[in-house]
């Protein structure tokens, strides 16, 4: 199985959450986004274990089954495609959400989440 992973679930899975530990160990692959690297990190820089949580998320990504997942200008038609689905059901979601979203739809991934905004994109499969 090959995820993406939210940042919620990294979270999840750096406290020794169960669930998490178990999801992440029978991937085959685990992409993190890009935004959810800048989520990550602006929580680092907001907090006051900056430098740990640094270590623990560069042991993370140095992981052989891991990858950054970044967005490219495919990536755009799916964003706008998703954006204008949203607009039209009249639910929209956080920007970041929208950019994970997007690469999930154009990677075909199972996206690892515990945001319930996703239910508002019945084409994004959840773990």
């Amino acid at each position: 199985m090959r995820i993406a992973i939210d940042t919620n679930r990294y979270r999840d899975f750096c406290e020794g959450d169960a669930k998490a530990c178990e999801v992440l160990q029978s991937a085959d692959r685990i992409l993190m986004p890009l935004p959810v690297l800048a989520e990550l990190r602006a929580g680092f820089a907001c907090g006051t274990l900056a430098r740990q949580n640094e270590r623990v998320l560069s042991i993370f990504l140095d992981r052989p089954r891991v990858a950054m997942l970044m967005p490219d200008e495919q990536t755009t038609f799916h964003y706008g495609r998703l954006y204008a689905q949203l607009r039209n059901q009249g639910s929209p979601v956080p920007t970041n959400a929208l950019w994970i979203a997007a690469l999930v739809i154009q990677h075909r991934l199972m996206l690892f989440t515990r945001d319930d905004h996703f239910k508002h994109l019945p084409q994004i499969p959840c773990v």
